[in-house]
């Protein structure tokens, strides 16, 4: 029984790098339901693994017909979207930039003169969580081009308003 523990948490760090989440989760399954009886502890203990997932890749094995190779994650898994997370984000965004919001409403072409970092911090004194790349992540998002507003202050063209 020795021999299998120390060989198994070599075959794990060997081959952990090349797994997915999926292949990780019926890989750690299948050795644990190899060792029968106390082996989702022991798997967990040497691989590091929770008992919750060698117990969900336990009963994947299980139901082999269900198994998708055609994604990582079950769907709606993974991180939610800040905007989903937080419903006013979009709103207030909209609301700090309004007023300093250059070009034709009816082009598709609108810039804002305030940086990305002084919209950040303004909607973090809002409550919200939030970095200057999710502020310029929104406004591309909102059809706002930030790289025009750089191009003018590079040339000069910003001392105009």
């Amino acid at each position: 029984m020795k021999t299998n523990i120390v060989t198994l948490k070599e075959r794990y760090n060997n081959i952990l790098s090349f797994l997915t989440e999926n292949q990780k989760r019926i890989y750690v399954g299948n050795e644990a339901s190899l060792l029968g009886f106390g082996g989702i502890s022991e798997v967990s203990r040497l691989t590091g693994v929770s008992r919750r997932v060698i117990s969900e890749g336990i009963k994947e094995l299980k139901k082999p017909d269900e198994f998708t190779f055609d994604r990582i994650r079950k769907q709606g898994g993974g991180r939610k979207s800040a905007i989903e997370k937080d419903k006013t984000l979009i709103e207030d965004l909209e609301r700090l930039i309004e007023p300093d919001t250059r070009g034709d409403p009816e082009s598709p072409l609108r810039w804002t003169c305030k940086s990305l970092r002084n919209l950040a911090e303004a909607l973090k004194t809002m409550n919200h969580k939030t970095s200057h790349k999710m502020v310029g992540k929104l406004l591309h998002d909102l059809k706002y081009s930030i790289g025009y507003f750089r191009i003018l202050a590079k040339i000069g063209g910003a001392s105009l308003w």
